[in-house]
């Protein structure tokens, strides 16, 4: 038995069955996407094909410990049977009408996302990459309508390290060439300052500023975090000179830091909050802005929208993702449980890791460079079961779902150490 290799339940077994006698191995699996696939990613070598809770099992049988949740988007488990629930009964009566008239569950979830916000209207889209476009279009309709500032001379103010999606627009204010390169011709109107450092900030801010677009901690750019009183201090510049504070908490929101929201650790109320991610409870896409009357009310009948948008489904998960993070105390989980799992990697002291931090659930190991980058390391913790994900070269991010246990957490910072371990032995000096 490998080293991933769990015994399995036959009910477990039938799961990771996959009924295409051609494909046996986890290398027939990679062959087939990689020949009719475009290679936009390159992911490490597992096949998923089943799931439970922090879980998941490949097609081989191996079971691993997931301790990266999809960027977020399954905080509240594999398949949680309250959501799948949901999605059932959702099923089971209507799925998809369109905007065209009123999906009956459709208020009950935008008046939720007000109530857990503490903000006014809700827009519900699916994706966070178009939660962040609809903030995009709903900032610069404000800067000109309620500010009034000149027609297409809007400025949106964002961060150097930043991750806001995909899109063209996105894209054109992304600090990664990557992501820029053949893309052009790219969407002006944006200012990139250093992140956390608010003299910079105030220095940016123009009369024709609308807002600043901000994570309140950076995730893909490494898990960082900014320093204390900035996040009041950004509050306090944006309302001072009439810019509109956006916080994207795609991320971050709905308790993966430990708070309902990344802004909540200074108790920070912005003008607008982007979710998507842990909204679809990790079986559906759903995504919303949310955000004060007066920034809201720019948008009138014709000026957004989207066909699959507040749909049936994905009212009915959404609302049950929002319910269950309040019934089972899972941002409080997030607090807790994030304390406990970062003392215990502190713990460990090897030399591959340089750095690590956290706020709730959601922890970098900076990765030394002089034993190997953070792939090499994710690589690695595959073998012994653990799922992660590097970024920006140095960074393991560790971000398991938020219904994580003592025991799972134990677990896999012992098979952790192990592997740091081992690094230290075969790249030491």
């Amino acid at each position: 038995m490998s080293e991933t290799q769990n015994p399995l339940c036959s009910a477990q077994k039938a799961c990771c069955k996959v009924e295409d006698p051609s494909l046996k191995t986890t290398q027939d699996f990679i062959d087939l996407e990689k020949s009719y696939g475009a290679l936009n990613y390159d992911p490490l070598p597992v096949v998923p094909s089943s799931a439970e809770g922090c879980w998941i099992w490949d097609v081989e049988g191996n079971r691993y410990l997931d301790m990266m949740s999809a960027y977020s988007a399954v905080s509240h488990g594999h398949r949680h049977p309250k959501l799948l629930t949901a999605l059932h009964n959702q099923l089971s009566k209507i799925c998809v009408t369109s905007r065209a008239f009123y999906p009956c569950n459709l208020g009950r979830f935008l008046k939720k996302l007000c109530e857990v916000s503490g903000l006014d209207r809700a827009l519900p889209m699916n994706t966070g990459a178009e939660a962040v476009e609809t903030a995009i279009k709903g900032a610069r309709r404000w800067g000109e309508e309620v500010k009034g500032i000149p027609k297409d001379k809007c400025e949106i103010i964002v961060n150097a390290g930043n991750f806001h999606g995909r899109t063209t627009t996105v894209i054109s204010f992304s600090s990664e060439d990557e992501y820029r390169r053949g893309f052009g011709p790219l969407t002006p109107g944006f200012r990139e300052i250093p992140f956390g450092n608010l003299e910079a900030l105030e220095q940016a801010i123009t009369p024709n500023t609308c807002a600043f677009l901000t994570e309140p901690m950076l995730g893909e750019g490494g898990i960082k975090f900014p320093p204390k009183g900035w996040m009041k201090g950004v509050s306090e510049l944006c309302r001072q000179h009439k810019v509109l504070l956006i916080s994207d908490e795609i991320q971050t929101g709905l308790g993966r830091t430990g708070k309902m929201f990344g802004m909540d650790h200074e108790e920070v109320k912005p003008d607008a909050i982007l979710l998507g991610k842990a909204l679809g409870g990790g079986i559906y896409p759903v995504s919303a802005m949310i955000g004060t009357e007066e920034l809201m009310n720019v948008f009138n009948p014709g000026s957004h929208g989207s066909t699959f948008g507040g749909n049936h489904m994905a009212c009915a998960i959404g609302l049950k993702a929002l319910e269950v993070l309040e019934e089972e105390g899972l941002v409080e989980r997030s607090h807790t449980l994030g304390e406990y799992l970062l003392k215990a990697l502190r713990e460990i002291r090897s030399p591959v890791i340089s750095n690590i931090r956290g706020r709730g659930l959601w922890i970098g190991m900076e990765v030394n460079p002089d034993y190997c980058n953070a792939r090499v390391a994710c690589e690695r913790l595959l073998t012994k079961g653990i799922l992660s994900k590097e970024t920006k070269e140095t960074v393991i991010r560790i971000a398991p779902p938020l219904t994580i246990t003592r025991e799972e957490i134990d677990w896999g910072v012992n098979r952790i150490e192990s592997v740091l371990s081992s690094l230290e032995e075969d790249f030491g000096f």
